[in-house]
């Protein structure tokens, strides 16, 4: 199924196609300063899911880690996607595509959380394994 989404003032237009390798929270410290809450909603895409539709020529990117290389548009600063190249997957924020069937997974970076969630879902204190973090469980 495709999910069509954009920034805050529709300039930037994108399609994700399929389903999402993982949704999550990230309760990192960059998370949460880029997106201006106590935790960051993700859904992960192999980057050939993920298509510009139309206002590419509005798209910066700001990269603070080479881990993460944050997209966002221009005109409004409405944050889009983050490209993780060392994990090949792409980040679009679940709040930039609006029908999308949000279930998040796992939380990832609990370690640095500022809001405890007890919600059941696994809490990891870094990444998994598979993504170069230790995995570890942490307790809620």
């Amino acid at each position: 199924m495709d999910h069509t989404g954009s920034c805050f003032c529709g300039a930037v237009r994108l399609v994700v196609r399929g389903a999402p390798e993982a949704m999550g929270y990230c309760h990192c410290r960059s998370c949460r300063s880029w997106s201006g809450g106590p935790v960051n909603a993700f859904s992960l895409w192999k980057p050939d899911a993920v298509e510009i539709e139309s206002g590419g020529e509005h798209i910066a990117t700001f990269q603070k880690t080479p881990v993460s290389e944050r997209k966002y548009c221009k005109k409004c600063g409405g944050h889009l996607m983050t490209n993780h190249p060392t994990f090949g997957l792409v980040d679009v924020f679940a709040a930039t595509i609006p029908t999308l069937d949000f279930k998040p997974g796992v939380h990832v970076n609990y370690a640095e959380t500022i809001l405890r969630m007890r919600d059941g879902l696994p809490k990891l204190k870094d990444f998994p394994a598979e993504l170069g973090g230790s995995g570890e469980a942490v307790a809620e």
